[in-house]
């Protein structure tokens, strides 16, 4: 490992790529983390998914039996927003113990924590170690890179357990919910806003729809850590102008799935309660994940971040999604963490931060999480 090179110094590195997803690419920014972990000793590999949509899969591979364990992130960001910021979103600038930028909790802080300690693990490791890091592009719009692996014959490989560095301001988190994003269409006939009898009127139609669904019942049983699915109304959309009888409405539903729960079964029960009168288009469907918390490996990972948190962990799940809802699955359901240095509550937010301490913690937590799965 370079001298000069440590979690926060590529924390920094980090943010000066723009990722801004989308357009995302993530190339530049995948094949400067394949150059450094190439030189430290991993054999490295890069998938495109489309033009400079770049996933990079690179691993170590050591002697016996034991699978490797597998440390994910995701180096795409979605966009400043609207409101402008006040620290420059892509030079890393560092305040106290804060280190801002877009994607410095979610999740470019993450991600170099997995590395530094991925450099660690390979000069340890005098062949007795398996690590393998899935860095994906394209996740915060529904994990298409992690798709496009999980797609492909030779990407991924084995793996034995899985941490995902997505924020969790380092606390171990053994499950999420599924996203299930749908976008409703009503047609109606065009006419003059004076003669609405002329016409069909859309917005009628996804209003009743946007009613409909205020009743709707999962018929699920809650899930111990994650509770009950959920659906929200996001928005809604229609007409040209206000003296025309509307032709068209959308409406956004969104959707959160408890692990448990088949997307495809949830979307055929919701178009078919909500009739022939919409058509629809599923714009996002990534299943919930859980891991049981009883787990040896787990447990093993408490152990390890019990002195990181100063107490011992107790069993949580997630709303959000991320890549491991794909990636667990593609594995053979490994058990799986979710645990980053992130602030869960910093993420998408202008002026968006880190705290470099927990980016420094996390790569220690990394370092003994991987040491003790490879037995170093």
């Amino acid at each position: 490992m370079k001298p000069s090179l440590n979690s926060l110094s590529l924390t920094r590195k980090l943010l000066a790529f723009d990722t801004v997803n989308p357009p995302g690419q993530e190339r530049a920014c995948a094949q400067f983390l394949g150059k450094i972990l190439e030189d430290g000793g991993f054999e490295t590999n890069f998938f495109e998914f489309g033009d400079g949509r770049t996933n990079l899969v690179a691993r170590i591979t050591g002697v016996g039996d034991t699978p490797p364990i597998c440390f994910t992130g995701h180096i795409d960001t979605i966009p400043l927003g609207a409101i402008p910021w006040t620290k420059d979103p892509l030079k890393g600038e560092i305040e106290g113990n804060r280190i801002y930028g877009r994607g410095a909790s979610d999740m470019k802080g993450g991600v170099a924590a997995m590395v530094i300690a991925g450099l660690r693990i390979a000069e340890l490791s005098k062949s007795r170690a398996s690590m393998t890091l899935v860095i994906t592009a394209g996740e915060e719009t529904g994990c298409e890179g992690a798709y496009f692996l999980a797609a492909h014959e030779s990407a991924l490989g084995k793996a034995g357990a899985i941490v995902v560095g997505e924020p969790t301001s380092n606390f171990p988190v053994v499950g999420h919910k599924g996203a299930l994003w749908i976008e409703a269409r009503a047609t109606g006939v065009a006419a003059h806003g004076s003669m609405p009898e002329k016409g069909e009127n859309a917005i009628y139609k996804a209003a009743d729809a946007v009613k409909k669904l205020q009743d709707f019942d999962f018929e699920a049983i809650p899930h111990p850590l994650l509770g009950s699915p959920t659906l929200n109304i996001g928005t809604i959309t229609g007409g040209i102008n206000i003296n025309s009888v509307p032709d068209q409405a959308l409406i956004g539903i969104d959707i959160r799935t408890i692990p448990g729960q088949n997307n495809k079964e949830v979307y055929e029960k919701l178009t078919s309660y909500l009739g022939q009168e919409l058509e629809f288009n599923r714009l996002i469907d990534v299943e919930g994940i859980a891991t049981d918390p009883q787990d040896e490996w787990v447990q093993e990972v408490f152990d390890v971040m019990e002195p990181f948190i100063e107490e011992r962990p107790a069993a949580r799940g997630v709303t959000y999604f991320t890549d491991v809802s794909v990636l667990t699955p593609a594995f053979g359901n490994p058990p799986t963490i979710i645990l980053g240095p992130g602030e869960p509550v910093m993420a998408h937010k202008t002026d968006e931060f880190c705290y470099i301490s927990k980016i420094e913690e996390a790569s220690a937590a990394y370092l003994e999480i991987a040491r003790k799965w490879c037995g170093l």
